[in-house]
């Protein structure tokens, strides 16, 4: 009888989190889609996007693997319902937010604490401003120009025209997407301290 008690009540378990999953996954996608906004001093590709912070709630509230569930569901719905780069624009996102939230959630599921919450958070802030340096400069920008058919030199342009030392791919990556980046770790870092105690009693129901 305890086994089939226990058993059932994993299996509550699991439901339950599936549904945040679920919830946390559609709320990414409405604030990906309905909510991203250009910074100043950026080029006007770059979109602040706060969509991963659905994802670091469910991390921190159920765990590293909830976390990418719910980057891989936004994106999904995304490029179902919004996709206008030919899915470069989604994985590139889902790539970044990996980066971000999965070592924020694994470190704080060692000890859960307010501090390894920030740690967490700082440490995925680098991984993915590192990360995306290299994908951005090796994969996406390039493959980007390729699918869309427009010259590297455009899409330089583009940092040009708001920084005058972005004068190639490499300064271009080095003073647009590295410091675009941090901030956004920055701000969400911010956001998640204020609001998780918040919300932690609805994601630990």
């Amino acid at each position: 009888m305890d086994a089939l008690n226990q058993s059932g009540a994993a299996t509550w378990r699991e439901t339950r989190n599936i549904a945040k999953v679920a919830v946390l996954g559609v709320m990414a996608f409405l604030i990906m889609t309905y909510l991203e906004f250009p910074l100043p001093l950026f080029p006007e590709f770059l979109k602040m996007d706060l969509s991963d912070l659905p994802a670091l709630l469910a991390g921190f509230g159920v765990g590293p693997w909830a976390a990418v569930a719910v980057e891989v569901l936004k994106n999904i719905l995304h490029a179902i319902f919004k996709n206008q780069t030919a899915f470069v624009g989604e994985i590139a996102n889902l790539l970044t937010g990996t980066l971000f939230v999965v070592p924020a959630a694994l470190l704080y599921s060692v000890r859960k604490t307010r501090t390894n919450a920030i740690l967490g958070m700082v440490f995925g802030t680098v991984i993915m401003t590192l990360g995306m340096a290299l994908a951005n400069y090796y994969v996406f920008l390039p493959l980007y120009a390729k699918v869309f058919n427009i010259p590297l030199e455009a899409i330089v342009g583009m940092g040009s025209s708001v920084n005058s030392r972005v004068v190639d791919l490499k300064t271009l990556v080095v003073y647009s997407i590295v410091p675009f980046n941090l901030i956004k770790g920055l701000i969400l870092t911010i956001i998640t301290m204020l609001i998780y105690k918040r919300v932690s009693p609805i994601l630990h129901i």
